[in-house]
């Protein structure tokens, strides 16, 4: 017995180290250029967390919300755990599996030809595959990266939910400030309808300027009208984001809020291109991917090599149930069976050509994502570049068009200018406060989407990191 036992132990040391098929590894060069087009301050390779990145207390409230509730985030959560389960089901292939068993047999017996029972009873390992070629490792090693990608996805869709609730907020306050611009100039054009109406009546003005006064107060009301309901949509994708209703007292504390006075966001340097391939999780998802794409080939390799099963069994026999467990009546039995490839029909070929093909792939859309992260970064530097000087001079032309639109006034009141120059200060007036409001927005968008674009800061899993680190 201690024989049979020394046999098993050995059998399964040669098993878990078993040669490996899988192609030596090396991470492709990133497609693009060594530095971006435009000028970038650099930095270290720490992403930044998302509370050190966005400071107001009101955001942080709501993206804590949205981690906690967000279904979608909760799915690419369990997604995590069913990968990591898939990874540890893979792994337990590598070792055997016992289990208890027990039969009662009646007939005749094969010698005697006579009628009798037959009980057993014991312990049996069934068809344990010995991975003398690696066969079940690779599988294993591929488990694991696919693991990892998900894991990195998961880091991924934090970045993303985090990065939208942020946009969706400024949205909201854009909203009401561009809201406070409607309610104000739809107030100054009924006041201007008034005047229009008396000096109509009193002979000192034609019908076309009262018809031109009530012209622009109705395109007033109904932008009061179109921007109110933008209002709702805006904080009903909020409420999607935070997967619950926008806490009143949050909404309560933006009345009349200006972008102005949001809370700045900390400055993130861009580094180099090569940083992408630390920072961004959707590149290492990508990288890991192709890790087990790679793993895949090593499988794909060791299935063109003999298989080799051991079967075992230790245990009691008896043709009668009383002396089941008796001395005399214990024993083993093993035996390794040989599986040889000799003709599948090119299946093992077309299984390793598609394992290669699907390297490939996996190649290709790893350079995908670095050449989308590279753009999208490239694109956030050059708006963080013009859009500042963007909003200054459309701010400064905001400006200057209220002191005309208060001097058109004061002119038309007192009778030295047409009411023509004077609707046209006011829609020319109208129109920049809002793209004014609208260029500072994007100002603030493509803050986050440099933050998202560099790799931003993700929270590491929680779940299973003991177990995985362990191969």
């Amino acid at each position: 017995m201690r024989k049979h036992f020394s046999l098993i132990a050995l059998a399964a040391a040669a098993a878990l180290s078993g040669c490996s098929l899988i192609p030596s590894y090396e991470r492709p060069a990133a497609p693009v250029p060594e530095a971006y087009a435009l000028p970038a301050a650099q930095g270290d390779n720490t992403p930044i967390a998302w509370r050190d990145y966005f400071t107001d207390s009101r955001l942080q409230q709501l993206i804590e919300l949205a981690l906690a509730n967000n279904r979608d985030m909760r799915i690419a959560v369990l997604n995590l755990e069913q990968a990591r389960a898939q990874f540890q089901i893979q792994r337990s292939a590598l070792l055997p599996s016992v289990g208890g068993v027990a039969s009662a047999n009646r007939g005749n017996s094969q010698i005697t030809g006579e009628l009798g029972n037959t009980f057993s009873v014991g312990l049996a390992i069934s068809a344990w595959e010995l991975d003398f070629f690696g066969r079940i490792n690779s599988l294993k090693e591929a488990a694991l990266a696919q693991y990892l990608a998900t894991d990195e996805g998961r880091k991924a869709y934090e970045l993303a939910l985090v990065t939208s609730v942020a946009q969706a907020w400024l949205a909201v306050i854009a909203d009401e400030e561009l809201l406070d611009i409607s309610r104000r100039t739809l107030q100054t054009r009924e006041e201007s309808i008034k005047l229009a109406k008396l000096r109509f009546d009193a002979g000192f003005a034609s019908e076309l300027d009262y018809r031109q006064a009530e012209s622009l107060t109705e395109a007033a009301r109904a932008t009061f009208a179109q921007q109110q309901r933008q209002r709702a949509l805006d904080e009903n994708a909020l409420a999607l984001l935070i997967g619950q209703q926008v806490p009143a007292e949050l909404l309560r504390s933006i009345a009349g809020s200006k972008l102005s006075e949001v809370a700045p966001m900390a400055d993130i340097p861009a580094g180099l291109p090569s940083d992408l391939l630390v920072r961004r999780p959707d590149i290492r998802a990508a990288e890991q991917q192709l890790i087990a794409a790679n793993a895949n080939i090593g499988a794909a390799r060791a299935a063109f090599f003999p298989s080799i099963s051991l079967t075992a069994q230790y245990g009691s026999v008896s043709n009668e149930l009383s002396n089941l467990f008796n001395n005399g009546t214990w024993g083993f039995n093993v035996g390794p069976t040989l599986n040889l490839p000799l003709f599948t029909g090119g299946r093992l070929t077309a299984n390793l050509e598609s394992a290669r093909a699907g390297r490939d792939i996996a190649v290709a859309q790893y350079e995908k994502v670095i050449q989308t992260g590279f753009k999208e970064v490239s694109d956030a530097l050059a708006g963080r570049l013009t859009l500042a000087e963007q909003a200054r001079a459309q701010t400064a032309q905001a400006e200057a068009e209220r002191r005309r639109f208060y001097l058109s006034d004061l002119r038309y009141r007192n009778g030295v200018a047409s009411y023509l120059d004077l609707l046209d200060a006011q829609r020319s007036l109208f129109a920049l406060e809002q793209a004014d409001v609208q260029i500072r927005l994007a100002q603030l968008l493509n803050q986050i989407n440099l933050y998202k674009a560099l790799g931003g800061g993700w929270s590491e899993a929680s779940l299973g990191k003991q177990e995985v680190s362990n191969r």
